[in-house]
């Protein structure tokens, strides 16, 4: 639960030994590059990062295709690989892909040179099977497509749409010095063959324009059928070709390692050209700013007295003004958290880190939200398997750890709610019903869970003032801690106790005035405080304003209500689902115990899916409120954010994993 120290580096080092000492910086992944200030006798560097952004795209292009082809293929052939996923890669192997370079561009210039092949090819097929396509018609005529006229007679072969042949043989019938012949149909148009006398031309001419009339477009020595088999066995031809390169390409499927290592490597030479525009640099050296993390610092110094022996280096700690990336040392349960913050803004480095309280507080609601043995023991299983499977910390990891953990606490309120599948299974019941319980809050009969929805809310704006006098506390100002922090969170412990109190059925009345008292009292010095660092005006506006602030406090407290709103509407569908199948609903017969196989399938179907549909609905609405309820709720009682996420130098591998040890 810490926001860990930054120390800065500072390095000068000859600019000959510059990549030898980021890959060394890259191996701790503990160096965060910044910009250097500008510094007498140095200039910034001027890097060309086009041929390798050009180089990666290339690589990034082969790969993405060879990994699709290769992946449906396998699918197809139930063949399993390892290649397909990421894949784990020692320091040494990943650096040493710069010496097998050319071997790996080669491949991609013949990947790449066989996609440029196919896509030729795959145009040219579209080409033929278009003229196929139109050829059709003229695959049975066994005489030339080529017609030729003579001194007299004009002679032409082409095709009407077949609604007109009706129209042409009637309008045909009116010209003495034309003959024609219907030769093929196929359904849509009619290939005619005509010859007419050239003293008809006119006449031919105005018919053949009113039957919406198409001259044949081959002009071919060919019979109609060898011209249209001659396409036919082009088409073929291509088609085997376009097969041998797909299997040309899919060959290439052992090499996909080694595909993957060099995208990441190139991206990584990439990203050191892109941070050296950061650094400042004379005639025979360059100078280098980063972040550090504090614990970190013995492995870094280790590692540039390896990769140089003519460097220079210094740690400091960052100045006031300055605001160093953060890094966040949580344990593996609160680590998953972070993301929801993340979401948010990431806490700043200079502030209290409130990952576990804010934790504690999601799965709370979380599980409150859900409140059901069954559907806590699916979220728990379904995440905690998604988590375990997952070997580095993806967002879909973090993801299935904040489910899982938040499905112990739904069975926690399952238990306390009774609820199974929305049954009751259990003798007693330690809450009251969610949909019939009711309280009696100053004599008016109000919903039970809801009256719980906003306890646990007050608690948690209790403890939202009180992560705000933390937060004062740690930058030395103890008044702003205590009037603006621990008073609030007093007038909160006071609002707990007077609801308590004021609800009859907990038999607590005395608390109503204790609790009256102490938010009372808390009020008033918050009031008189408020403007403490504020001249007279500013004193009344400052104390008038923290009155007018519980406005807003009550208007908080009401947010719960979302709490009790998404349970009831998880437990009202559980309920109806179990009622038909199991339990019977308004006095019905349970599909289960019908008798009838037709109703104990559709029984056995509704329990499944129905369940399952409620629950994924209700893990939806739980996170996307649960989060909204920290985010507007809790943090703004004191959280900051705006935060830069710690980003070492080559930690963005998109294909491999790096495994750093001792020995690589």
């Amino acid at each position: 639960m810490a926001v860990v120290e930054m120390s800065k580096l500072n390095l000068i080092a000859l600019e000959y030994d510059r990549d030898k000492i980021l890959n060394a910086l890259q191996r701790t992944r503990a160096t965060e590059i910044k910009l250097h200030g500008e510094t007498e006798n140095t200039q910034p560097f001027e890097t060309d990062t086009e041929a390798l952004r050009d180089r990666l795209a290339k690589c990034e292009a082969a790969l993405e295709v060879l990994l699709r082809r290769v992946e449906n293929y396998y699918k197809e052939n139930k063949i399993k690989s390892d290649n397909l996923g990421e894949v784990e890669v020692s320091y040494s192997e990943f650096i040493n892909a710069r010496d097998s370079a050319e071997q790996t561009e080669s491949l991609i210039a013949q990947i790449n040179s066989l996609l440029d092949d196919e896509r030729e090819q795959l145009a040219e097929l579209a080409r033929i099977k278009r003229l196929a396509s139109a050829a059709k018609i003229y695959s049975n005529l066994n005489s030339p497509l080529h017609t030729e006229n003579s001194a007299h007679t004009l002679t032409r072969m082409g095709t009407v749409p077949a609604q007109q042949k009706e129209n042409f043989i009637k309008a045909a019938a009116g010209i003495s010095l034309l003959s024609y012949k219907f030769m093929a149909s196929d359904g849509e148009s009619e290939l005619i063959m005509f010859a007419a006398h050239k003293a008809a031309n006119a006449e031919v001419g105005d018919l053949l324009q009113s039957a919406s009339f198409s001259l044949c477009p081959f002009d071919d020595s060919r019979t109609g059928i060898e011209f249209y088999q001659s396409l036919i066995e082009q088409a073929d031809k291509i088609t085997h070709k376009i097969n041998e390169i797909s299997n040309e390409i899919l060959s290439f499927d052992k090499r996909i390692r080694e595909l993957k290592i060099y995208c990441d490597f190139v991206g990584f030479e990439l990203e050191k050209a892109e941070q050296c525009e950061k650094m400042r640099k004379t005639q025979k050296t360059f100078l280098l700013e980063a972040y550090v993390p504090t614990e970190m610092r013995e492995g870094v110094e280790g590692a540039l007295n390896e990769a140089a022996s003519a460097v220079w280096y210094e740690f400091s700690q960052p100045s006031e003004d300055e605001q160093p990336p953060t890094l966040l040392k949580n344990n593996k349960i609160v680590k998953n958290f972070e993301a929801v913050t993340d979401m948010y803004s990431p806490v700043n480095y200079r502030e209290f880190d409130p990952n576990t309280v804010m934790a504690f507080f999601y799965s709370l609601f979380l599980g409150f939200i859900m409140g059901d043995v069954i559907y806590g023991l699916l979220m728990s299983v379904i995440g905690g398997f998604v988590y375990f499977r997952s070997k580095r910390e993806t967002g879909m990891k973090k993801l299935a750890g904040v489910f899982a953990v938040g499905g112990i606490f739904a069975i926690l309120w399952g238990f306390l709610f009774n609820s199974f599948l929305g049954m009751a299974a259990l003798p007693q019941t330690v809450m009251p019903d969610a949909m019939s319980g009711r309280y009696s809050l100053m004599g008016i009969q109000i919903p039970s869970v809801l009256i719980i929805s906003m306890i646990i809310g007050i608690v948690q704006l209790g403890a939202g003032y009180a992560c705000r006098a933390v937060q004062c506390w740690r930058r030395g100002d103890i008044w702003g801690g205590i009037f603006d922090g621990v008073s609030w969170a007093m007038f909160m412990v006071g609002v707990l106790l007077a609801v308590i109190g004021l609800v009859e059925d907990f038999n607590a009345s005395p608390l109503a005035l204790a609790g009256g008292i102490i938010a009372g009292g808390s009020l008033l010095l918050a009031m008189l405080t408020a403007g403490r660092k504020e001249k007279i005006v500013g004193k009344f506006t400052k104390g008038f304003g923290a009155a007018y602030g519980v406005i807003n406090i009550v208007s908080d407290i009401l947010s719960y209500a979302r709490l009790y709103g998404l349970m009831l509407s998880g437990a009202v569908i559980a309920q109806i689902i179990s009622g038909f199948v199991v339990t019977g609903y308004n006095g019905s017969t349970p599909f289960l115990f019908s008798g009838n196989a037709g109703l104990i399938i559709l029984g056995v179907v509704l329990m499944v899916v129905g369940h399952i549909f409620n629950l994924a609905i209700g893990l939806l609405g739980a996170y996307i409120h649960d989060a909204r309820l920290q985010y507007v709720e809790f943090y703004g009682r004191f959280y900051e954010g705006e935060g830069t996420l710690f980003k070492p130098l080559g930690s963005d591998m998109k294909h491999t994993y790096l495994v750093l040890n001792e020995n690589n």
